[in-house]
């Protein structure tokens, strides 16, 4: 009987380079707006010769010369050590314990998980979800490159243009406007572009305080959300735990989680229904599995947050797997973006994550820090 063996891989050192991009849908919510689109490239590369391939989208330009810094760091650290993912996110966490996991110590040690976990799956000449006991398919996703703030007339129109780019089934739309009616308009603008067989999901962004929560939740909460999105701030479990107990719309909570253990805490504590975190802030695919394993024993559907290409490996080997959010922002700056046919991402047939860089382009928008 034939094995499959990949080369075992030695770290050699980790390139990371700072790229803007310009968003064709600005982001429009009311805690700010982006145009610019902050993306690091990351390149591991390996004595033997395989590069593992990542990328980091921290949301605000300068947090890019810290995190470069901190893989820089990581890099130096980590040179000659054999490129195992588990091993490699425990070191990498300690060796920054002492500034607090959350933060930019997870982003940065997931950067290099993420990266890690290509090289392998590469290294082993198969799709990173086969890698990790899965196989190549398909994934239900939700587009989610619009519906920000913007006037409820322009709601119909752009809903319509959403659901034509890949045939979704699902679309997020984003409320939080100054009055509620707005938001009501826009929602109503909405259900008449695409009609009443799609899904829809909104996010409120961490906008409201508890009291207003509370009446805009309760407004919205017979209008046949997917979810209600992090109506407020992120870590304030308590306030979720009252949402919860007050609407009937499932309470989607989780982009912020910084590791599993905050996952845990928010299910122990009911302050959400669905989670959905997010790659650069779980720990990269090392946090998402231990984190699946926490919502698969409690049965909690899992949805990815950006990271499609990442988001659409793991899961395929995610016991409670719901929905990938779609967002092609990064697109430009990939040879070879992944399609999604009728709303469903398709995982390419090639080796690790599959993503390569068209470096043409991105010496076109390569930035000094």
């Amino acid at each position: 009987m034939q094995r499959c063996r990949h080369e075992p891989l030695t770290l050699e050192r980790i390139d990371a380079r700072p790229v803007l991009l310009k968003l064709n849908r600005p982001i429009r919510a009311r805690i700010g707006g982006v145009s610019d689109w902050p993306v690091i490239l990351i390149d591991l590369h390996t004595r033997e010769g395989i590069v593992g391939r990542s990328y980091l989208e921290p949301y605000l330009p300068n947090a890019m010369r810290y995190l470069i810094a901190m893989l820089k760091d990581l890099s130096d650290a980590l040179k000659g050590r054999p490129v195992a993912p588990a091993d490699l996110y425990i070191i990498a966490r300690k060796s920054l314990h002492i500034v607090g996991y959350p933060g930019l110590s997870t982003i940065a040690v997931a950067g290099l998980d993420m990266a890690a976990w290509d090289a392998l799956a590469k290294s082993a000449e198969l799709p990173l979800c086969t890698f990790l006991g899965g196989s190549i398919g398909t994934v239900p996703a939700y587009n989610s490159n619009g519906l920000w703030l913007i006037a409820p007339e322009a709601a119909e129109e752009e809903a319509c243009r959403l659901r034509e780019e890949g045939n979704f089934s699902a679309l997020k739309m984003r409320m939080g406007r100054a009055h509620l009616r707005d938001d009501l308009a826009a929602f109503e603008a909405v259900r008449r572009g695409v009609g009443e067989d799609i899904h829809l999901m909104v996010d409120f962004n961490q906008c409201l305080g508890i009291g207003d929560a509370l009446l805009r939740c309760r407004a919205v909460d017979e209008l046949g959300f997917e979810w209600i999105e992090e109506p407020l701030l992120y870590d304030n479990f308590d306030g979720y735990a009252k949402l919860c107990d007050a609407l009937r719309t499932p309470l989607q909570l989780g982009e912020n989680f910084y590791g599993p253990l905050d996952l845990h805490r928010a299910l122990q504590m009911n302050a959400c229904d669905l989670v959905m975190p997010d790659f650069m802030r779980i720990g990269g695919v090392t946090g998402w599995m231990r984190a699946a394993g926490i919502a698969g024993a409690a049965g909690v559907p899992m949805s990815t947050h950006f990271y499609p290409e990442v988001g659409a490996h793991v899961m395929r080997v995610t016991e409670t797997a719901h929905w990938l959010e779609w967002i092609d922002w990064v697109n430009p700056v990939l040879q070879k973006p992944y399609a999604v046919r009728d709303g469903q991402v398709v995982i390419p047939d090639a080796p690790g994550l599959g993503i390569d860089w068209d470096e043409d382009f991105v010496r076109s928008v390569l930035v000094d820090l």
